[in-house]
């Protein structure tokens, strides 16, 4: 039996592209469409809705810095995997999320059923074919876990450090980035693991809430260091083994300087990059070579078949306590522009979600 509705959705879309700055607010504007919402083979909201389309109306987007490189008119990422393709202005931008099914011509999928995947900022999103989507077991914790701790982030998290960088009990861990989605994740797992970890962040706040909270053995305000090296050397006597990088730059070049022979760094962003060429960082290549550093970039979508083992460990964890889940919410379609720039001025504290609607 077919079901049919109209609403009005309400979606975020790029105004023009965004080449070299920071983004800001006035670069989006919330748009608004009448979607005629049905389960009917070929009906739809005007774009050749199929026979197995999936109508969601999404409760839960991600918010993520790597979106800004979508949003340039041209970047090298664009067409290297098809999660970063460009986003062309005044249309849906699409996003990691969490819906729930209004309607469904897929077998997969039927009405009320909760999912995560591939939808859109917006309000309600019609899922082509449902492929990009899968059934979400809440497992008795909040639906925003499943984008943050037991999503993306943690799986981004859990398969750098133990697949790249290979771990040995009692090896000294540098996180930069630390209070961000991954970062503070990665430093939980290290501790768990019996390592000594250090991570940087740019406020007070955020060092306190690693060393206290989060339980990292030290932390720093990398706003307050001039010289980064030095400030490795004295927070590292001892040389590091792993360096978890998200910014990339002049803190990858200092890291390099400070690593130990056979050192691993695993190369997850490069925030500090992303809307500037200023800053950028030229590690000594022949500290690569000779100290024998494995650097290696890595995308979370090419450890897919890691996330059963992933969230078997993490869910254990997180029902004992043992890891901290550290998230920033903020509310309505309307609110993502403020989310999205607040990423690139340090605003966000853990997980960056919006959540769009009520279950």
């Amino acid at each position: 039996m077919s079901t049919t509705m109209e609403v009005t959705n309400k979606y975020v879309a790029l105004k023009s592209h965004i080449d070299g700055s920071k983004p800001q607010e006035s670069d989006f504007e919330l748009k608004t469409a009448t979607l005629r919402l049905s389960s009917e083979p070929g009906s739809g909201s005007g774009s050749g809705s199929g026979s197995e389309d999936v109508v969601l109306k999404n409760l839960y987007v991600s918010i993520d810095p790597y979106q800004i490189n979508r949003m340039k008119t041209v970047s090298s990422t664009q067409k290297l995997v098809s999660s970063a393709e460009r986003i062309t202005p005044g249309q849906t931008i699409s996003a990691h999320g969490i819906g729930k099914v209004v309607a469904s011509k897929n077998p997969e999928f039927k009405k009320d059923d909760l999912v995560v995947g591939l939808i859109n900022w917006e309000e309600y999103t019609i899922v082509k074919g449902g492929n990009t989507l899968r059934k979400l077991d809440p497992m008795g914790f909040p639906l925003s876990y499943h984008l943050g701790v037991l999503g993306l982030s943690g799986l981004t998290a859990y398969v750098g450090f133990f697949e790249v960088c290979k771990p040995k009990k009692g090896e000294k861990v540098f996180v930069s980035a630390a209070c961000g989605s991954v970062g503070n994740l990665v430093g939980q797992y290290a501790k768990l693991f019996g390592c000594h970890v250090v991570g940087c962040a740019g406020t007070k706040q955020k060092v306190e809430l690693l060393k206290g909270k989060l339980g990292f053995d030290d932390a720093f305000n990398y706003k307050e260091e001039t010289d980064l090296k030095s400030t490795l050397k004295r927070y590292f006597p001892d040389g590091i083994d792993i360096y978890f990088d998200n910014v990339g730059g002049k803190m990858l070049e200092a890291s390099v300087a400070n690593m130990n022979p056979f050192g691993r760094i695993a190369v997850c962003g490069v925030i500090s990059e992303y809307t500037t060429k200023e800053g950028r960082g030229a590690p000594e290549i022949i500290d690569v070579v000779y100290k024998r550093l494995k650097v290696q970039g890595f995308l979370v979508v090419d450890y897919l078949k890691s996330m059963d083992d992933f969230i078997s460990t993490t869910s254990n964890y997180l029902k004992d306590g043992k890891i901290h889940v550290i998230e920033d919410i903020s509310n309505g379609v309307e609110s993502i522009p403020s989310a999205f720039v607040g990423l690139f001025h340090g605003d966000n504290v853990g997980k960056k979600v919006v959540k769009v609607g009520e279950e």
